[in-house]
């Protein structure tokens, strides 16, 4: 399918027609990777969502290309991460080069027992066009094109919305709104908030070119001060169609309607490629770095994900990655408050997606932010040391960890969560309270993140408690020891017995040694919000 040229009809509703405003659990304000993800999500846990759109086509051009492992995990969750991995071009290797000659290489995968590539490279359209394919087989996705909010009025329980259509206006009432549409929000604008931050003085351009028969590994490449665009930074990557996305840095005097023109595209290509390699100009755009976010993420019953919620410079994929994240975070979330799930911890909970997330923007926004003043400083001795560091770590070790060619995305560990469990016992490794679960191969060519449940999810290693068995509202997943599970073992540092207690997000929030009923619902409680006496805790371990 040519999801470039896809276009979605609209189609009047009957809540056009409806004498008083139909009212909804949650309607989601726009159409791209993160609000699609977000009513998939919602769907897939029995609630009922509308989508709105202000437009009926997928996003023009690659724009975001990078998916990460993590996202291609949430991906694999809502149903439609296979053929993104089939379509998208799969890599774990990127190289950097100080002018022509190469410094060094990384590897962002480098160990084996994982399902899914570091990260996989793939036009946004397809994204958008594979979750759009997946929201229509779910009957409880209503999704709306050419329905823009233009009004958003907040009452105790619930939010008013204006709907603007080709048939006019009507009205709309959300238990929740969750403002998925993009930097330039019209729902942030409409609550009279805003994003601040940091705009860097740059400005990059965007070429997508299609070459056929290119012969290059799929790897990341990034230049520093390069012969064929000197002074500057240019990346490469290569994309599915036989589509090569170019970034050229230009400068803070650039004018970009100038950059735009193939006219000026097409000699910055040519001295890249050389003089005998064909190719054709597919899309470009020019952008100016910028690090912002709004001050909170949640609004009474409006809630903000994705770029309307916060944005980083492009350079280590951290936009559309963190957006996606926000959204898992965010529908587990919901859907605990609107089916009593949460209980007394509906509150907690609903502002614990805002901590969380804001912690993760802000982790993402320092990253971004390092990565924009080594690729583009600020003074001759800010230069002067970036390309001493970078001579040095041809040869030396501890200078490449100084190399900032953009940081790539990985989820955030939430340390400070108020729905983890603080350790009783000793772990080592990465997955503590706070952490995103770690995949694992099991026997019978299984993989442990796909056994997890919808819900909460007790991970034994070992032999079974009996008592495991009885919890209410509550998967189990157990790894027996063996050859085919040492890994996971060892990702997870288990001894016989041990256990992790893991959230409808994948994030571990409880472990334990020697687990007891108790000790696991009190950590359950604590993840949905409820206030948990602590010494309760304590002695139930």
């Amino acid at each position: 399918m040519d999801f470039q040229t896809l276009q979605f009809p609209y189609r009047r509703h009957a809540d056009q027609s409806a004498a008083e405003p139909a009212r909804h659990p949650v309607v989601v304000v726009g159409a791209g990777p993160v609000g699609l993800a977000l009513a998939i999500d919602l769907a897939q846990r029995n609630v009922p969502v509308v989508v709105l759109d202000n437009d009926h086509q997928l996003s023009v051009g690659s724009r975001a290309i990078c998916f990460a492992k993590r996202t291609l995990e949430i991906f694999d969750r809502l149903g439609c991460g296979q053929p993104m991995v089939d379509k998208g071009v799969s890599w774990n290797v990127g190289r950097v080069f100080l002018r022509n000659e190469p410094v060094y290489a990384f590897d962002l995968l480098p160990e084996a027992g994982h399902e899914r590539p570091a990260f996989i490279n793939l036009q946004q359209y397809y994204v958008e066009g594979y979750l759009a394919e997946r929201a229509a087989q779910l009957p409880l996705i209503d999704l709306r094109w050419d329905n823009a909010v233009s009004a958003i009025e907040q009452q105790a329980d619930h939010a008013l919305l204006t709907v603007d259509t080709p048939d006019g206006p009507y009205r709309l009432r959300a238990d929740w709104v969750a403002a998925c549409d993009g930097s330039r929000s019209t729902v942030r604008e409409l609550i009279g908030q805003s994003s601040t931050g940091r705009v860097f003085k740059d400005r990059f351009l965007i070429a997508d070119v299609k070459i056929t028969g290119r012969q290059q590994p799929p790897e990341r490449w990034f230049w520093f001060d390069p012969p064929f665009h000197p002074g500057q930074s240019v990346l490469l990557h290569r994309q599915p169609d036989d589509v090569w996305r170019i970034d050229f840095q230009l400068g803070w005097e650039a004018d970009p309607d100038e950059a735009k023109k193939p006219e000026n595209i097409v000699p910055l290509v040519r001295r890249l490629l050389g003089p005998d390699v064909p190719f054709t100009l597919e899309w470009a755009s020019v952008y100016t770095f910028g690090c912002r976010r709004m001050g909170s993420f949640c609004h009474g019953r409006v809630l903000f994900a994705g770029d309307a919620a916060h944005g980083v410079s492009p350079f280590g994929a951290r936009g559309a990655n963190s957006g996606v994240q926000d959204a898992e975070n965010l529908a587990w979330k919901l859907a605990a408050v609107l089916q009593g799930e949460a209980g007394e911890g509906a509150d907690a909970l609903i502002a614990s997606y805002g901590a969380e997330r804001e912690y993760a923007a802000d982790e993402n926004i320092l990253h971004s932010t390092r990565a924009t003043d080594f690729i583009t400083p600020k003074s001759a001795v800010s230069r002067l040391f970036r390309d001493a560091v970078l001579q040095l770590a041809r040869t030396q070790p501890f200078a490449r960890k100084l190399v900032n060619s953009g940081r790539l995305s990985v989820p955030a560990t939430l340390d400070g969560s108020s729905l983890n469990t603080p350790d009783v016992d000793t772990f080592a490794g990465a997955m503590r309270p706070g952490a995103v679960a770690a995949d694992a191969p099991l026997p019978e060519g299984r993989w442990l993140l796909r056994g997890l449940g919808s819900g909460f999810t007790l991970l034994v290693f070992g032999s079974v408690p009996g008592w495991a068995r009885d919890l209410p509202d509550l998967g189990l997943l157990a790894v027996p020891a063996g050859e085919a599970t040492a890994l996971a073992w060892q990702r997870y540092d288990a001894t016989p017995g041990s256990a992790y207690l893991i959230r409808p997000d994948q994030h571990v929030c409880a472990r334990w040694r020697a687990p007891t009923a108790t000790a696991v619902l009190a950590a359950r409680a604590r993840a949905l919000g409820r206030m948990v006496d602590p010494q309760t805790e304590r002695s139930a371990a």
